[in-house]
Order: structure tokens, then C-alpha cells, then sequence
């Protein structure tokens, strides 16, 4: 049989807990990402698939594929092509969190890595 003086310092943990994660998701909801300044020659050396799909995820600040394909309306698979071309192509960065990868811009600090061109 459990003592009801340690049900009572769990449930007080629990609301502990629970008052903490509600000030993390409070923080979380009023982040606004900066708008990344990329002028408008730049986004013209893009394909327009390529083009479009940054241009969602600078929108958003960070997503991954699920979350453009759903605004794209593109395949998931498809926006995840994308997403890695991007990224090799140094216009996103990728991080893992848990399985997903989450993609956002290169922020200004870091300058575009140039195409690799392998010469033939």
C-alpha cells in the first residue's frame, strides 16, 4: 500500500512539470522567425521547384517535408528531394530532431557554400 504523502509530492511533481512545459509552449508560441533578406537575383538562379519550396520553408522559419508538401500540395517524397538539393546546394541548413529532419534558411552570418561543378 502507497502512503498518500508520496501520491501527494508525485502529483506535486506532475503540476510541477506541467506549469514548466506550459511556459515553454508560451515562449514557443510568441517566437516570430526574422524574415531571411535574400535579394531577388539570387532567388532567380533557382529552378521554380527549387524556388518555391525555399521560399515555403523561409516562410515557415524551420519545417520538414510533411509540413511543405502539405503547403506545396506536392509528394512528401518529393519535397524531400527538394529539401536535400537545397541543402547540398548550402540554401538550407538540416537538423535532426528525434526521426524528422527539419530544414531551415542559411541565415546571413553564414555565406552560401557555391555549387560544386564536377568537370568532365
Amino acid at each position: 500500500m502507497v502512503r498518500r504523502s508520496i501520491l501527494d509530492k508525485i502529483f506535486q511533481e506532475m503540476m510541477n512539470i506541467r506549469y514548466r512545459l506550459d511556459d515553454i509552449e508560451k515562449s514557443f508560441s510568441q517566437w516570430n522567425p526574422q524574415p531571411v533578406d535574400v535579394a531577388d537575383t539570387e532567388l532567380l538562379q533557382l529552378p521554380d521547384h527549387l524556388r518555391r519550396t525555399y521560399l515555403t520553408v523561409a516562410s515557415r522559419g524551420e519545417c520538414n517535408a510533411t509540413v511543405v508538401s502539405n503547403l506545396t500540395g506536392r509528394c512528401r517524397a518529393v519535397e524531400s528531394n527538394y529539401l536535400n538539393q537545397l541543402s547540398r546546394m548550402g540554401w538550407l541548413n538540416r537538423r535532426r530532431i528525434s526521426k524528422a529532419i527539419h530544414f531551415r534558411p542559411v541565415s546571413d552570418e553564414v555565406a552560401r557554400k557555391p555549387v560544386i561543378q564536377v568537370k568532365t
